[in-house]
């Protein structure tokens, strides 16, 4: 597994992917896959930044296949620039278990401890996702609160757990 950079020029593959997790994990992410699934593919492209503090990492096989992603976007307000954000953490189903999300967590951690003024980095996951949860407290997020009914898919809601990393 190689975990680097998505490429503008990999914008059609991010997109395939992240409509797949919408569309099949809907009450894991905040947006939506109706809402998502129309954007143009020049909007997609624009969203894939190569900043040190706003990428996309992905996850491709050895034969360049991405079976997994995870957003970071550090916060730009002078008061809020010392936190950085974790978004869209998914890898397909058909490679979970191979221990993909937990490399791509640790990317986005060991490059957390490289950006100047970085002091944390926070999460949300939705409590009825265990197995995520269990990844992030095992790399050391703590949870630092709840937000009850956080989410409603198709009349169904669920909460969040809010988690930070801190870094030093």
């Amino acid at each position: 597994m190689h975990i680097t950079n998505i490429q503008r020029g990999q914008a059609d593959a991010f997109w395939k992917l992240r409509l797949e997790a919408l569309k099949n994990h809907p009450e894991a992410f905040g947006s939506s896959y109706e809402e998502q699934v129309h954007t143009p593919m020049s909007e997609v492209e624009s969203r894939i930044n190569e900043e040190p503090d706003n990428y996309i990492l992905g996850a491709f096989t050895e034969a360049g296949e991405l079976v997994g992603m995870a957003g970071f976007r550090r916060e730009q307000g002078m008061k809020v620039r010392h936190k950085g954000m974790v978004w869209g953490v998914y890898v397909s189903s058909k490679h979970r278990g191979q221990g993909i999300a937990k490399m791509l967590m640790q990317e986005i951690l060991r490059r957390g401890k490289e950006i100047e003024g970085l002091r944390l980095i926070q999460l949300t996951v939705v409590t009825a996702n265990t197995a995520a949860a269990a990844l992030y407290k095992g790399l050391g997020f703590v949870s630092y609160g709840l937000e009850k009914e956080a989410l409603m898919v198709q009349g169904q809601t669920y909460d969040e757990e809010m988690m930070s990393y801190f870094l030093g």
